[in-house]
């Protein structure tokens, strides 16, 4: 029997399985897709930060930017520029490889081709319900990490309830004449959200945007824009659609079982980014699940410790983030334009740029320095922000 079955092989599943089998413990991943690395709609964009904490290899870099450019919906621009990188575009397929075979070189198995289609808590048990080239398997072990990114059924089945807030990220690979920085769009391009252009190579970069509603539609609308400017080849390319959790799982825990990454809601509200704090939730889980089995207590009430570490890490970042996302999506374009002004005519975005605390991981600080201009905030009409009491 294994220790730990890990349902997922994208970097947050490779990594519990990588911090577990490197303890000792026998851990086997169940992975959908027929190997690693195979394409995902992920940006891939990551803090130096998360680089620096899980010793990211230089070669699953594409592009390391210490510079971006924001445009309001007016087309009011905000140049933004450190001297040193913040910010890294993954190569995903060589990142995801990477973290396979760290988790393989500390003994971890991989089974590909495995769609787990339930997990099943017993007394002495968990069991994991797979289906490989048609045929079902059962696989036991003694507890169950869930890292299977956005799959609302699988959770529900688990009755740890539902994703209370989600929207759908799109994206298509295009190729550029040549664009060294990150460029942020706010505006009729993604209502309530923005698009992104983010280079990867000289002449390659990353198109996408968010969006609840026709994302699909917008962004091949948004394609034809750039093209029509010049800033991409052509608006001919294939999107790829992935659902974004907005706010984490009320409980991401039971008996012998814990939830983590997306498959937890534990994403940037802000950006919706999952890879950095999915591997810091990863490391906490890892952690608590080595001593459960050590200790031969791999009770609802032990896990626990899992939920209270991550959230007093990520909840009030995660708290903070939903609070001005939800914020943003009720602003019209005349604010957000109105916004731009104020910081640039305020000299703010210098400010911010010279605050050692503000990071590209922690969008929590920036915001909290935000609303402390008292421009910024009436023209917000903020009341109050969401710190006290528990984070979501």
């Amino acid at each position: 029997m294994y220790d730990a079955i890990v349902v997922g092989g994208g970097p947050i599943g490779s990594y519990v399985a990588y911090k577990l089998a490197a303890q000792g413990h026998r851990v086997l991943v169940l992975e959908r897709k027929s190997r690693a690395g195979e394409k995902v709609c992920c940006t891939g964009i990551v803090g130096q930060e998360c680089v620096d904490t899980f010793a990211i290899e230089d070669k699953a870099i594409l592009h390391r930017v210490n510079s971006a450019s924001l445009f309001s919906p007016s087309g009011n621009r905000l140049h933004l520029r450190r001297e040193k990188p913040q910010a890294c575009i993954l190569d995903r397929a060589a990142f995801d490889v990477a973290m396979t075979e760290r988790a393989q070189n500390a003994g971890a198995d991989y089974h590909f081709n495995s769609r787990v289609s339930d997990v099943t808590i017993e007394k002495d048990r968990a069991l994991a319900i797979t289906s490989c080239r048609g045929k079902e398997y059962k696989i036991t072990a003694k507890s169950a990490v869930i890292a299977s990114g956005f799959a609302p059924g699988l959770i529900g089945r688990l009755g740890l309830g539902a994703f209370r807030d989600f929207t759908i990220g799109v994206q298509a690979e295009v190729e550029t004449p040549g664009t060294d920085e990150v460029e942020i769009y706010f505006g009729n391009v993604a209502p309530g959200f923005f698009g992104w252009l983010v280079p990867t190579t000289p002449s390659m970069a990353r198109v996408g945007l968010m969006s609840r509603q026709k994302p699909g539609l917008y962004l091949r609308k948004w394609l034809e824009q750039l093209a029509s400017q010049g800033k991409i080849a052509s608006a001919d390319a294939k999107i790829s659609y992935g659902r974004i959790p907005l706010k984490p799982l009320t409980r991401t825990y039971g008996e012998r079982m814990i939830v983590v990454g997306d498959a937890a809601g534990q994403v940037k509200p802000t950006s919706g980014g999952g890879i950095y704090y999915g591997l810091l939730s990863a490391e906490i889980a890892a952690a608590t699940l080595n001593q459960a089995l050590a200790d031969d207590d791999l009770s609802s009430k032990r896990l626990a410790r899992y939920e209270r570490g991550w959230r007093k890490k990520l909840g009030r970042e995660l708290r903070t983030g939903y609070w001005a996302r939800k914020l943003f999506e009720r602003l019209s374009n005349r604010q957000i334009d109105r916004l731009f002004e104020i910081v640039k005519a305020g000299g703010i975005d210098e400010a911010l740029l010279k605050a050692e605390d503000i990071s590209f991981d922690w969008h929590g600080r920036t915001i909290v320095r935000l609303l402390k201009y008292q421009m910024v905030a009436r023209t917000l009409d903020v009341m109050k922000l969401p710190f006290q009491g528990q984070a979501d």
